[in-house]
C-alpha cells in the first residue's frame, strides 16, 4: 500500500475529527504548517476546497464531506488488510498451494496433511500432483517438494530430508529368487526407469561402479513406475520410503543386496520473499518434522 497516501488521508481525517488543524498537529506529532501543506496540495489535486474556514472553526464543504467518507472506508480497509497481512506472518489461515511429486500423495503427506487441517481450523491447502517440470512462479504455489538439486536462483530451496533408493521387483517375478545376483545378471530382464533420473550400482565393499541396463520402459510418473513393478512387469529403481510397506508385507524384494544406490534429496522449494506467510513457515515446519521420523524409521528397518 502507498503508505505516504495513507498518511495524508489520516492527516485530513484527524483534522475532521479534532476540528483544527493545531489539534490534529499536536496529535500526530506534527507541525500546523505541514498539516497545512498537506491539506493546500490535496485542494491542488481535486482542485476543490475542502473546508469552509472561518477564524474560529473549520466544517467540511460538500467536497470535504464526500472526501472524508471516502477516506474513513480506505483507511478501515486498509486497517483490516493490515492485520489479516500481520495475522498471515504470524499464524497459519488461509489456503496453502502445495505441488508435490506424485509418489508424496500415495501417503508421504497424509500425516502432514492430518495435521494441519486437524489442528487449524482456517487453514486448507490446494494440492497438485505432478512429476513434470513446474514453474513454481507463474503457477502461483506458496510451496513445492521437490527433488534436488535445484539450479533457479528466484527460489529458496530448504533441505526436507535425504532418502536411499532401492533397486526392486516383485516377489512373483524370476528375478526375486536371486537378491544377491551382480548387475550383470539383469541384462535380459525388462527394467522399467523414469524419465528425469538415472544411477549407477556402487558395490558395498570395493566401491566399484557398474551402470544398470538401458531401460525397455520409460515413465513420467513414479506412482505408475511402482505399479507397473508391483504387476510383474520389470524391475526398477525406487525411492525407498515409497515403497517401505511393500518391502516389509514381502510384496516387493531388493536386488543387488551386494551393492549401494546413492541417496536422493527432498527440497521444500518457495520464491525468494523476505518474509514468509505462516502457513507456509507452519507447512516447512510439520513437513520436516514428518521427514525425520521417516528418516528416523528407514534406518531402523535397515
Amino acid at each position: 500500500m502507498n503508505t505516504k497516501l495513507l498518511r495524508t488521508l489520516t492527516v485530513f481525517v484527524r483534522i475532521v475529527e479534532t476540528g483544527s488543524m493545531s489539534k490534529a498537529a499536536v496529535d500526530l506529532a506534527m507541525t500546523t504548517s505541514a498539516i497545512s501543506q498537506q491539506i493546500k496540495q490535496i485542494e491542488l489535486d481535486i482542485k476543490l476546497s475542502l473546508f469552509n474556514r472561518s477564524p474560529r472553526e473549520l466544517t467540511l464543504t460538500e467536497a470535504g464531506e464526500i472526501y472524508y467518507q471516502s477516506c474513513v472506508t480506505i483507511l478501515t480497509a486498509a486497517k483490516q488488510a493490515g492485520e489479516k497481512l500481520q495475522y498471515l506472518q504470524n499464524s497459519p489461515s488461509g489456503q496453502l498451494k502445495l505441488v508435490a511429486p506424485v509418489g508424496f500423495g500415495g501417503g508421504i503427506l497424509s500425516e502432514p496433511l492430518k495435521k494441519l487441517t486437524n489442528q487449524y481450523p482456517d487453514f486448507d491447502v490446494q494440492l497438485t500432483l505432478s512429476d513434470e517440470p513446474l514453474d513454481i512462479i507463474k503457477s502461483g504455489a506458496d510451496l513445492a517438494i521437490a527433488i534436488g538439486p535445484l539450479d533457479d536462483s528466484s527460489l529458496v530451496a530448504r533441505p526436507l530430508a535425504k532418502w536411499p533408493l532401492v533397486l526392486c521387483v516383485h516377489k512373483s517375478h524370476p528375478l526375486a529368487e536371486h537378491c544377491t545376483l551382480s548387475p550383470w545378471q539383469l541384462n535380459h530382464h525388462t527394467r522399467i526407469s523414469h524419465c528425469t533420473a538415472d544411477h549407477p550400482l556402487t558395490h558395498s565393499l570395493n566401491s566399484q561402479k557398474k551402470a544398470l541396463p538401458k531401460p525397455r520402459i520409460v515413465v513420467n510418473n513414479m506412482h505408475s513406475i511402482i505399479q507397473l513393478v508391483c504387476d510383474g512387469v520389470g524391475y526398477a529403481i525406487l525411492p525407498k520410503p515409497e515403497v517401505q510397506s511393500l518391502l516389509l508385507e514381502g510384496e516387493l524384494v531388493e536386488l543387488c543386496t551386494d551393492w549401494q544406490l546413492p541417496t536422493y534429496s527432498v527440497y521444500a522449494i518457495t520464491p525468494a520473499r523476505d518474509i514468509l506467510a505462516g502457513k507456509t513457515k507452519l507447512a516447512i515446519e510439520i513437513l520436516k518434522q514428518h521427514c525425520d521420523e521417516i528418516s528416523d524409521s528407514l534406518k531402523q528397518s535397515a
